[in-house]
């Protein structure tokens, strides 16, 4: 186990929703005194000449990696070139760079974008490669899973301490919730408080509300990134998630609840589901490194909508 104490502890995408969350945690809960933000615009990790320039001023002994360009559904479908070039070359370049510095240990974050479209519910690590992963987010799933690879070859080359963790979608205070690139529940959060506000009879939501998703409370989810760090050194990858599978269906007459927006919910079937049905596998999660989620997610709605509220 390391003691993250005194470490030098780099975080891409540390000014990011996740990130916040993690580095504050990072402070609070383990008083590491040396943590420091990698991201935008001081360091564009695009850039060879920005990576270099951030592990030489910063001298990190730990990388935890964060950063990342996201959407959701739509925001994939009209950037699928950007959202491959930009989160594959970050990744690969940050790996190879930590190694020439010879770091101690970086930890990838991927996603669950990466299983294969029609993977059997619950989704387990083992299944990651036996099929090509939903079309809509399939750029971003595949540049993530080059990670995995990378981070797997360079431990079996080099002996470079790299780890892999697989985050279910993410929720919480400070959340993305702007429409145009956000993710389903910042997006209904955002869309029935509009509508209860303008006095709308309805909103309308993509698809026919029959997909199945689950959901990590973005606390829960920086605890268990610092749990593998601390704990966690194999190739092997890791799935986070909560456990709690429910349809897009539920979601929104839970949130529609929540938010007190009491109109007709319509929905637009010439826009696309996504993938069938997402819920993840997370006892190697507990058996390895001691995570379990703890909020439920009524709960951790409430707080989100909280949070766009104030």
């Amino acid at each position: 186990m390391i003691d993250l104490k005194e470490k030098r502890i780099v975080v891409t995408g540390g000014n990011g929703f996740l990130g916040k969350h993690l580095v504050r945690r990072l402070g609070e809960n383990r008083g590491c005194k040396n943590v420091y933000v990698a991201d935008l615009p001081e360091y564009d990790l695009r850039d060879i000449g920005h990576i270099r320039r951030m592990y030489e001023t910063l001298k990190p002994d730990i990388v935890i990696h964060l950063a990342a360009v996201v959407g959701g559904i739509g925001a994939n479908r009209e950037n699928p070139g950007k959202f491959f070039y930009d989160n594959a070359i970050m990744g690969i370049q940050l790996i190879h760079e930590g190694y020439l510095h010879k770091i101690e240990k970086m930890v990838l974050l991927g996603t669950v974008c990466s299983y294969p479209k029609f993977t059997p519910i619950p989704f387990k690590e083992e299944d990651l490669w036996n099929g090509y992963p939903e079309e809509t987010n399939a750029p971003y799933g595949l540049a993530k899973k080059m990670l995995l690879v990378q981070s797997q070859a360079y431990r079996q080359q080099y002996g470079f301490n790299s780890i892999f963790l697989l985050p279910v979608n993410l929720y919480g205070p400070g959340d993305n919730f702007d429409p145009a690139s956000s993710h389903v529940i910042p997006a209904l959060i955002r869309k029935c408080i509009e509508a209860k506000a303008a006095g709308a009879d309805h909103i309308t939501v993509w698809g026919d509300g029959s997909p199945t998703r689950e959901f990590l409370y973005v606390e829960d989810a920086a605890e268990g990134i610092i749990l593998a760090t601390e704990r966690y050194d194999k190739s092997d990858p890791v799935n986070l998630g909560s456990s709690q599978e429910i349809s897009i269906k539920d979601l929104v007459e839970l949130i529609a609840r929540l938010t007190g927006f009491e109109g007709r919910i319509a929905w637009d079937n010439t826009k696309p589901n996504g993938q069938p049905k997402r819920k993840l596998d997370t006892k190697l999660a507990q058996d390895e490194f001691g995570f379990k989620a703890e909020r439920p997610l009524e709960a951790g709605l409430m707080r989100a909508i909280k949070s766009l509220r104030a």
